[in-house]
């Protein structure tokens, strides 16, 4: 696992090196609130040549970007509110995860025994308000 300690200002190059060295196309965040997962998520969309702002899913659970030509590069899930599994199994998770797009998910814990086996772990850290860790 590597550990990286950074600044606001290189989340750009921190987003680009775990596209880069991605072991899956689906991506699992762990973290506190406030620990930077949708930030994260956001400047990995904006990497990936996203047009969409990006924002957090809490309320909808799923948010989808695309790029400048429409074409689909990722959903982004945030299971924070959900109560159990089988909520983000009605919401059709199965099918997104086979979609073959980019898949980044917060809160994976609450959705542990639905998300594929090959996926990616991603931990973050708070550390102060300009500084993060992350492991991968």
């Amino acid at each position: 696992m590597e550990k990286i300690i950074y600044k606001k200002d290189e989340l750009p190059q921190i987003a680009g090196q775990l596209l880069h060295k991605k072991q899956s196309n689906i991506l699992c965040l762990y973290g506190e609130m406030g620990a930077g997962k949708t930030t994260l998520v956001k400047a990995m969309i904006k990497v990936l040549g996203g047009i969409d702002a990006g924002n957090s899913p809490t309320f909808g659970l799923v948010n989808e970007y695309h790029d400048a030509k429409g074409k689909l590069l990722a959903y982004h899930f945030d299971f924070y509110r959900i109560e159990n599994e089988e909520e983000a199994y009605d919401l059709g998770l199965e099918d997104y995860l086979a979609s073959g797009a980019w898949i980044f998910i917060e809160w994976p814990e609450k959705v542990e025994r639905l998300i594929p086996s090959a996926h990616q772990r991603i931990f973050l850290q708070f550390i102060d308000e300009n500084t993060r860790s992350i492991e991968f």
